[in-house]
């Protein structure tokens, strides 16, 4: 089967390539499958500090393959819950925000549909000005099931989602950014991630970590358990090498040398 994902790993960034070009990296089962089997394996490597997540060619990802998955990917749409919380097409977008470390979208093109909701799952994202959005499920008469409605909670005004996801209309790099969809504009989306994750790379990666963590507890959690949460992070920090060795490496004025 060709590879629908393509991963590099280099001084702990790990950069993952959605990887059909030529059908603009639309979504098939086969992809689906590779991209949860990423995540996967990416959440057991501690080496890993950073994720950078693109798309080869034209496009970031223009979302579902409409014509491959009318002929045989119907049984991929269940209740059945197969990745903890996640079924596997929501895994596709959720499972970014499920991984231990933080994960950057680089994207360009088009992220449409399905990879609009697969960009929704990182951290941060980076688009190209002339970056082209929609949320296009109901296009399809669909609606999105990819997991967006729960990473965009927080992201975005409720009145915002609700017209673009009713409408299914098509929205610029500009206005993604002003509704709060993406990070920032960067004419170079990838070398602006390459940047980032090299900063990110250099901190604590027990304190990046932990910070994520924190974040993914405040999506749902009351004041109370957010409170206990940072304390139990910052004990476990406090007890650690790597937070010893930030404190040396900022005294001492030289580069930390980090245990993964």
């Amino acid at each position: 089967m060709e590879d629908r994902v393509a991963i590099t790993l280099a001084d702990g960034v790990a950069e993952v390539r959605l990887a059909r070009a030529a059908k603009m990296n639309a979504i098939d089962a086969p992809m689906f499958a590779q991209i949860a089997d990423t995540i996967a394996a990416l959440a057991t490597r501690a080496e890993v500090r950073v994720v950078i997540l693109s798309g080869e060619g034209n496009a970031f990802c223009a979302g579902l393959d409409m014509a491959a998955m009318a002929g045989g990917g119907s049984g991929l749409l269940t209740e059945e819950r197969t990745h903890g919380a996640a079924n596997l097409v929501q895994q596709a977008a959720w499972g970014w925000r499920t991984l231990p470390m933080p994960v950057i979208a680089a994207v360009h093109g088009v992220a449409f549909g399905g990879g609009f909701q697969i960009m929704s799952g990182a951290d941060i994202r980076l688009a190209h000005p002339a970056t082209r959005f929609a949320i296009r499920e109901m296009h399809w008469g669909l609606v999105p099931d990819m997991a967006g409605v729960a990473l965009w909670r927080g992201m975005v005004r409720d009145d915002v989602v609700r017209e673009l996801t009713y409408t299914a209309r098509e929205f610029s790099a500009e206005e993604a950014q002003a509704f709060g969809f993406v990070t920032r504009l960067t004419e170079d989306p990838m070398g602006s991630a390459r940047d980032l994750a090299r900063v990110i790379a250099a901190r604590s990666p027990d304190a990046v970590r932990e910070a994520k963590g924190l974040f993914a507890v405040a999506a749902d959690g009351d004041a109370a358990t957010i409170l206990r949460a940072e304390s139990a992070a910052q004990l476990r920090l406090m007890r650690g090498a790597n937070q010893r060795e930030a404190v040396m490496a900022n005294l001492e004025k030289r580069a930390a040398r980090f245990l993964d």
